[in-house]
C-alpha cells in the first residue's frame, strides 16, 4: 500500500471510530428499555411470575455516563417533583417507550446519522404494539430520535425526541416543564403517546 493510501487510512480511521461512538450510549438505553419491556417466560430457565429487575433509564450510572450535563441538569430539577409520592421518576409513564403499556420490544432498528459539528442524530424505531391485537390503517413503528453530542471527549445523549408525540416531545422540553409546573406548586403531567 502506497504512503498517501496509509495517510487516507489513518485520517478515516478516527472519524469512523468517533461514529461508532454516538450509537453506544442508545444502544444502553434501548437495551434497558428490552429487558423492561420482556415478555414474561421467553427464557424457559426463569421463573415466569417475576420480572426482571427493573433498569432505570435514569439510574446514577446512566446519568453519569451516557447522557449530557444539560440532560442531567434538566432530569435533576424535574426529579425534584416525582410523578408519584412513593416514587423518585418525574414521569408517569416509560418516557421510552411512550406509555404505561407496551408489549415485548421488536424490530428495534438502529440508523445513524451524518456526523455535523460534534453532534449526530441516532434514530431508532420499534414494534411495542404488536401484541394488542388490531393496528389502525397506516400504523407506523414507533421512532425515537436521539439528540446525540460530544461533551468531555465522549459521545452522550442530549435529548430524546418522539415525533409520535404531540410537537415531536423534545424529553427536555418536558423536563423543564415538570420543574417549572412543580415549582409553582402544581405537578408536572407528562404527555403519552396518542397510541
Amino acid at each position: 500500500m502506497s504512503r498517501f493510501g496509509l495517510v487516507a487510512l489513518a485520517l478515516l480511521l478516527p472519524v469512523s471510530v468517533a461514529a461508532a461512538d454516538f450509537k453506544a450510549p442508545v444502544s444502553e438505553v434501548m437495551a434497558a428499555a428490552t429487558v423492561n419491556w420482556q415478555d414474561l417466560g421467553e427464557d424457559t430457565d426463569t421463573d415466569t411470575d417475576t420480572p426482571p429487575p427493573y433498569m432505570d433509564y435514569f439510574s446514577e450510572d446512566f446519568l453519569k455516563r451516557l447522557y449530557s450535563k444539560d440532560f442531567v441538569a434538566k432530569y435533576k430539577a424535574a426529579a425534584k417533583f416525582p410523578a408519584y409520592d412513593d416514587g423518585d421518576s418525574p414521569f408517569d409513564y416509560d418516557p421510552v417507550i411512550g406509555g404505561q403499556d407496551s408489549c415485548a420490544l421488536k424490530d428495534v432498528t438502529t440508523t445513524e446519522g451524518q456526523l455535523a459539528n460534534g453532534a449526530e442524530d441516532v434514530t431508532v424505531t420499534f414494534d411495542n404494539s404488536h401484541c394488542f391485537g388490531e393496528r389502525p390503517a397506516g400504523w407506523q413503528p414507533e421512532t425515537l430520535v436521539f439528540k446525540m453530542i460530544e461533551e468531555d471527549g465522549r459521545a452522550v445523549i442530549d435529548d430524546i425526541e418522539r415525533p409520535s408525540f404531540e410537537e415531536g416531545a423534545s424529553l427536555k422540553k418536558e423536563m423543564v416543564e415538570i420543574a417549572e409546573a412543580g415549582a409553582n406548586g402544581g405537578n408536572g403531567s407528562a404527555a403519552e403517546s396518542p397510541e
